[in-house]
This record gives C-alpha cells, structure tokens and sequence, in this order.
C-alpha cells in the first residue's frame, strides 16, 4: 500500500511538471513532402511553383470537436532594409526621415486551409511570428520619428505589389483530417539562398503541431558565371559587357546597313 503511495504520488509530481502532456503533443504529427527542395535559376528563369504536400500522423483516432486546419509559410533569406519617407519640399519630392527595418524577409507566401483569423489565434500568431506583418522585426526607430510602424507597413505595402509577400487564404485542401495539399508561386525575381518552409496544424485556433524544412534556391549555368565574374572579378565583368555593348552597337548598325541597300 505503501509503494502504491509512493507510486501515485511519483505520478503526479510528473504531470505537474509538465511531462505527462508531451504524449499528447505527440498525437499529430505533420509528415511533409515537397515536389522540389532545390530551385535552380537560370538565365531564361520565369518562376517555379513548388507542391507542397503531407500527411498527419496519428496515434490514436481523430479528436472530435473543431477541424483540423493547416498553414504553409515560406519565407527567403532576410536582411535589414532601409525605408525613407518621402516629403515635398518646395515643390520637389525629397528623401525626409528614414528608418532600418532591422529584418525583412526577401519572399513570404503564407497559404491557409482557411480564413487566417480562424486558422490562428493572435497569441499563436504572435508566439510563431506566422502574419506577414509580425514576420517582419522592427526594433525601433529614433525617437524623433513619428509613425515608425509605417515604415515596416510600407516594406510590406510595396513587396505585396511586387508579388514578393501574398497571403492565399482556402489554398490548402485537407481531405479527411488527414492529408493537404498546396501549390507555391515563387516568382522570377528570388533572391539566392536558403528558403524555409513551415507547417502548423492548429485546432481552434491553437498549434498542436509544427515542422520545419528548408528549400535550397541558388542559380546555375551562365547566371551563376556571370554573378560570380561580378562579385569576384568586377573589372573583367566591365570589360566584357563593353565589349558585349560594342559588338551589339556594330551588328546593329550593320544590319541598318544591309536593310538600306
């Protein structure tokens, strides 16, 4: 009887420490597959589209109450980004106050299976920086400087029109609780690196599962030649593209001539 005691009471110690629910963390699980995991740009590059698709792994039946529901996010490398506000001045357009945004991905798409505000709650948005807007980090601005948040709105404002940031609400299917699917348009402008593709599965709004992969976006063939000759040895890249211009000018102009006579 004692032992029983002292089992129960070992028990217990354990589920107040937080130990005991990691099963229950465990019940779904995302098995993720992606059509490609490496992005190759070349010269005649004009986008790609990338599948992304899964499965939950379960072990034990589906929990009743609201739907499963899913979010794809995948951002590009991020960099600080320098925003200036622009001010008319004696009836000339000029640079006024400017902020550095301290990180701002390249690329983000965020795909849901579901209207945003259903699929994520506000704290777990917060807590996994999923919205556009919270992907976004803004340390501060000078304290002379009015409307700061305007300054990261604007980053956002301007790569949405740029077709670089897009919310796709009720673009991933989930069929029975159990598999999605989703399609990503990447666009034809990327920026080279590492791309990072996140999965939540949430429930009322709650995360119960999340996964992580990275998507490898780097340029080949004559795209990379021509970017490493400008990084690494700009004064022959000079010299070639003058002497791609002159050629380019003298067949013109020969052509001109031809079409004369």
């Amino acid at each position: 009887m004692i032992r029983f005691a002292r089992l129960a009471s070992s028990l217990a110690i354990i589920t107040l420490l937080g130990l005991a629910p990691s099963a229950q963390a465990l019940e779904e699980e995302v098995v993720l597959g992606l059509s490609q995991d490496r992005v190759a740009i070349t010269a005649d590059f004009d986008g790609s589209e990338i599948l992304i698709f899964g499965a939950v792994k379960r072990e034990t039946p589906i929990p009743k109450g609201p739907p499963l529901q899913v979010i794809v996010a995948v951002s590009g490398p991020s960099s600080p980004v320098t925003v200036r506000r622009k001010e008319k001045k004696l009836g000339i357009w000029v640079n006024a106050d400017s902020v550095i945004v301290d990180s701002a991905p390249s690329f983000y798409a965020i795909a849901t299976s579901a209207p945003f505000q259903e699929v994520i709650s506000d704290t777990e948005d917060l807590r996994y920086r999923v919205s556009i807007t919270r992907a976004i980090r803004s340390v501060g601005a000078a304290m002379n400087i009015e409307n700061a948040q305007d300054f990261a709105d604007a980053v956002v404002r301007i790569r949405e029109d740029e077709g670089l940031y897009s919310l796709r609400e009720n673009t991933v299917a989930v069929d029975q609780q159990t598999l999605f699917r989703s399609a990503i348009d990447m666009p034809s402008d990327l920026t080279e690196g590492q791309y990072t593709a996140r999965i939540f599965l949430t429930r009322s709004g709650q995360v119960v599962s999340s996964f992580e992969t990275d998507i490898d976006v780097r340029k080949v063939g004559l795209e990379r030649f021509l970017y490493s000759m400008s990084r690494e040895q700009p004064f022959l890249y000079g010299l070639m593209s003058l002497a791609i211009a002159v050629v380019a000018g003298w067949g013109a102009s020969a052509a001109f001539r031809l079409l004369r006579q």
